[in-house]
């Protein structure tokens, strides 16, 4: 694991936390910063991380906070934000 990915792994920490102290601005602050140091070490986020962001707003997503998570027949999640941007993902 690179420095870069470490970085990653630990900002995705801080963002978790503060959004857990519903310190919104600083999670949306941490995951914009996670996500330039992805971009300029061309690295990919995690999983866990892509799933738990908004790409819109780059909010840090916590289902029954933030964002309504459902799941469909089709075999897929949706997950909503409060900005209204929709994410899709099989399971």
């Amino acid at each position: 694991m690179n420095i870069a990915e470490e970085r990653i792994d630990r900002l995705h920490a801080l963002a978790r936390e503060a959004a857990s102290d519903r310190d919104h601005d600083r999670a949306r602050e941490y995951v914009r910063l996670a996500r330039r140091v992805a971009e300029r070490n061309r690295c990919g986020l995690p999983r866990a991380f892509r799933r738990f962001s908004c790409d819109d707003c780059d909010a840090y997503l916590r289902p029954g906070v933030n964002a309504r998570v459902r799941t469909r027949a089709g075999g897929h999640v949706v997950v909503r934000c409060d900005c209204g941007a929709t994410k899709r993902y099989p399971y």
